[in-house]
């Protein structure tokens, strides 16, 4: 995390001030994480006290680990799934599309960073170089291109997420355990919100913000906006 704030300052900016420009003109960010864990990065920034509430999370069903983890990891591995769920969500060449995978090699992802390409969508990336570097291009994982996530998005954020994810040893065991990439992809996302909240209110704007509905009054501040989203928003 703090290789994250040290190293990834160009990218966040740069997509920081994207998605501004996105919020300021009342247009929706889609995020999607294809993947088994994958999917919570995309729950981490949608709905959530504190987050922007222009956010758009892709929540398909295919890859949710609760529809069976075996399941999940042969659809995230199918060549043209990524692609039927971009096609499905309908976007266009004035979207932003948020795509978080730690791994940044699976089939699902690389083809719906290809769909959105073709649909002229802007693309930010959240996934580890590294990760996807050392990775053989014969992994059963890899899409049939055997591309990286990061050389096909416009701004690519490197989530820092070693290889193998599990990063704690303990002597007398022989696997590392306690994966990362959650916490890594949440708070690449995160510090990409506080930049974007930032860089609106420097502009004279304060985009809504969802308020948690647990303490006094959170339901009533959310509702003031509630209007503008329910529709446009398919998950909320």
């Amino acid at each position: 995390m703090r290789r994250i704030l040290d190293e990834e300052t160009v990218p966040l900016e740069r997509a920081a001030e994207k998605l501004a420009g996105q919020i300021a003109a009342d247009r929706l960010v889609y995020i999607y994480g294809p993947g088994g864990h994958s999917n919570l990065a995309s729950q981490e920034v949608f709905f959530r006290a504190g987050g922007l509430m222009h956010i758009s999370a892709i929540l398909d069903e295919g890859t949710l680990l609760s529809n069976g983890a075996l399941r999940s990891m042969a659809i995230e591995r199918t060549p043209g799934y990524g692609r039927i769920v971009i096609e499905n969500q309908g976007l266009k060449e004035t979207d932003i599309l948020i795509l978080v995978n730690a791994y940044g090699i699976n089939a699902a992802v690389i083809d719906a960073a290809i769909e959105a390409r073709r649909r002229g969508v802007f693309l930010i990336g959240v996934s580890s170089r590294q990760h996807a570097e050392h990775t053989a291009p014969s992994h059963p994982a890899r899409h049939p291109t055997k591309q990286n996530l990061h050389d096909i998005v416009d701004i690519a954020i490197d989530c820092k997420v070693p290889i193998g994810d599990a990063v704690v040893s303990i002597e007398g065991m022989g696997e590392n355990i306690a994966a990362i990439s959650t916490f890594a992809n949440a708070f690449s996302l995160n510090c990409l919100v506080v930049r974007t909240v930032a860089k609106l209110v420097e502009r004279g704007i304060e985009p809504p913000v969802w308020r948690s509905g647990n303490p006094p009054g959170g339901d009533e501040a959310n509702g003031r906006f509630i209007a503008n989203f329910r529709g446009r928003v398919k998950a909320l």
